[in-house]
């Protein structure tokens, strides 16, 4: 069978700006990304439907019968036998949510976002794990940490952990081949610990679970972080972190605090970078949406940063409560900075200018090359195209 995560176009607007540069289903959470989630399940390969211009990045592939499959949604044992089974002309829902449904090649070239009229439905029993808001990314992260701890984990012996560590708890922790930890303080009394491959916490840290740490990831030394906690591939972090989630390849590498924040990737957070995540009223926290172009209630007291790809801050940067800033943005200077920041913008509390398209994939081309990775024409055009997309949403 053919597998295929597809886009729901209100959730997708919904994650923006962290779903400008991917299709939802490749947004990290937990320890995988939920696509790599679905492919363990299934053990297969899958491909996406999304927007036009991912689509060169992120192509979809068409077979005779296919199972499109909600990209928000998170897979357990119930949902994965059903889908297996699945039948011409059914689909699965839980809460008039579409979690799959079956199609011919013909009925996916008429689709736009699924629906399910006329089709037998197939209700789930179990409460899947589902992102809705960007938010809910750092506040369901416990739940989707557990559940790609005992995926991953299932049967398998961990490395060892070094006699150096001191280890608070009963919980578990599992070393992948070629972690290092020496000299750290791990408290797994909350959740589980899972270090990646080729993944290093250095001395002096203070890790309390859950917490993930993936491949090729680095916490430097002294850091103290609070679970849930995910410290996506290849990014290096220091200071202190409180449930947050890093996607990959971005930086808080020096002191600094960071809570309740999503970071996505190629990201790079200056020397003392703070962010506020409460209030000092105690209410709940509004936070900027895309799709009504007006700040909503998050219903959470804390929320701290939400930041879309390629973005960076400058030393000493500070974040308000409840802030987001888009693709590019370039952020410095003193004071507060707005609670808004448009993608490819420039500039901080004294004014913004628009960052140039030409400079920008410049600079995307550098940081590509410093990971030994070639920043490619589809990622240019990718940028371009995310460019224009935003252009409105300088001038707010």
């Amino acid at each position: 069978m053919n597998y295929i995560l597809f886009d729901e176009s209100i959730v997708r607007t919904n994650l923006l700006p962290l779903t400008f540069m991917r299709p939802v289903a490749d947004i990290r959470f937990g320890i995988l990304t939920i696509r790599e989630k679905w492919e363990k399940h299934l053990k297969v390969k899958t491909s996406t439907l999304t927007e036009t211009y991912l689509s060169p990045k992120f192509p979809i592939l068409k077979e005779e019968n296919n199972i499109l499959i909600n990209g928000s949604v998170c897979p357990n044992a119930e949902i994965v036998k059903i889908i297996k089974n699945l039948k011409p002309n059914q689909t699965v829902v839980s809460n008039e949510t579409i979690i799959a449904l079956h199609v011919t090649a013909e009925e996916l070239n008429s689709l736009g976002d699924p629906t399910y009229e006329g089709i037998e439905e197939i209700t789930v029993t179990t409460n899947p794990l589902k992102i809705n808001y960007s938010w809910d990314i750092f506040s369901q992260n416990s739940r989707a940490i557990n559940d790609d701890f005992q995926l991953l984990t299932h049967s398998r012996k961990s490395q060892p952990l070094s006699t150096s560590n001191k280890v608070i708890g009963e919980g578990a922790i599992f070393l992948e081949k070629g972690a290092k930890v020496e000299c750290a303080i791990l408290n797994t009394t909350y959740g589980p610990i899972y270090i990646g491959q080729d993944a290093e916490i250095m001395e002096g840290s203070v890790i309390r679970g859950p917490f993930v740490l993936c491949d090729h990831a680095t916490v430097k030394m002294s850091a103290k972080i609070y679970g849930p906690a995910t410290i996506g591939p290849y990014c290096k972090v220091g200071g202190e972190i409180s449930n947050s989630v890093l996607f990959g390849y971005s930086n808080k590498a020096h002191d600094g605090f960071l809570g309740h924040s999503v970071i996505a990737e190629w990201c790079n957070l200056g020397a003392d970078t703070n962010t506020s995540n409460l209030k000092n009223t105690y209410d709940n926290v509004r936070i900027w949406s895309y799709g009504k172009r007006t700040f909503v209630n998050t219903c959470l007291q804390f929320c701290g940063l939400i930041m879309g790809d390629h973005s960076k801050s400058g030393i000493d940067t500070m974040f308000n409560t409840g802030t987001v800033v888009g693709v590019n943005a370039n952020i410095f200077g003193p004071g507060f900075q707005r609670n808004f920041i448009p993608s490819f913008t420039w500039g901080g509390t004294a004014g913004h200018s628009s960052y140039k398209l030409d400079k920008a994939i410049e600079v995307a081309d550098l940081v590509y090359q410093r990971r030994g990775l070639v920043f490619t024409e589809i990622d240019k055009e990718l940028l371009a195209n995310v460019y224009s997309l935003s252009l409105n949403n300088r001038w707010l």
